[in-house]
């Protein structure tokens, strides 16, 4: 399973994007970063986007992807939560700035084919097997536990805040990708608003250990980018305290497993 960190950050800037994630060049997580990284080529390969929630740092790209999918073959599609997708038709794909590639070029055989999934229904999805596991954010919002064909797991939380016990019941991967949205010294403003700190993360990573006796291979991602290097030294001491290895993702890193 090959894994590539196409937006590696909460907003963007000059070689910065927003959240999202490649496997095996065909299945999505997120797209805020999704067509800013690829091209053409490497976009008609994605057949499926798997949706943490609708917040547009994490679904921006769908509209890219509609509007270059004219050159496609293929439908792609995008699952997520009946209250994402809902926000996803009233604001970002509501035909009003642009055309509404859920429904274009037919409703019959739109070229977004948009499908609802259910917090901890497991399905097969483009021969991979999919469990969303609900988290802890200010909207309703899933992690996923994606497993191949020859068992390598990963678990990509989306957005989350601190509360994790039952999500880390239901996962035994081989690869974390986590956010953290801010320095320790915004904590108490993430915590409200359904976000990790580094200091958050050590307690949910602790939890963790204790609840499944070990700690996957941990990626930090959804850094915002006016606090990198503060963030950065902070994971550091969270990883000499847990004495264990944290890495912070960065556009087109690539994990193997």
């Amino acid at each position: 399973m090959e894994i590539r960190i196409l937006g590696a950050h909460s907003g963007e800037g000059k070689g910065l994007r927003m959240a999202s994630v490649l496997i095996d060049s065909v299945l999505a997580l997120d797209a805020g970063g999704l067509t800013s990284s690829l091209s053409l080529s490497e976009q008609e390969k994605v057949r499926v986007v798997l949706l943490t929630h609708h917040h547009f740092d994490h679904s921006r790209d769908l509209v890219t992807l509609g509007a270059n999918g004219y050159h496609f073959q293929a439908q792609v599609e995008i699952f997520g939560l009946s209250d994402t997708l809902e926000i996803l038709n009233d604001c970002l794909l509501d035909g009003k700035m642009y055309a509404d590639f859920s429904k274009w070029p037919s409703t019959d055989r739109p070229f977004l084919n948009l499908k609802v999934i259910k917090p901890l229904k497991q399905r097969n999805i483009e021969g991979y097997e999919v469990l969303p596991v609900p988290v802890q954010h200010s909207v309703p919002a899933v992690g996923f536990l994606v497993r191949s064909k020859e068992g390598k797991s990963l678990f990509y939380t989306g957005d989350t805040g601190p509360g994790l016990d039952e999500c880390w019941e239901r996962i035994s991967p081989q690869l974390l990708i986590i956010e953290v949205s801010g320095p320790n010294k915004t904590q108490d403003f993430l915590k409200s608003v359904g976000h990790l700190s580094p200091e958050l993360l050590m307690e949910e990573l602790a939890r963790f250990r204790r609840i499944k006796g070990y700690l996957p291979r941990v990626i930090v991602n959804h850094v915002p980018p006016a606090f990198q290097k503060e963030i950065r030294d902070e994971i550091k001491k969270v990883a000499r305290e847990l004495k264990t290895n944290i890495d912070i993702s960065h556009e087109d890193m690539k994990v193997n497993i």
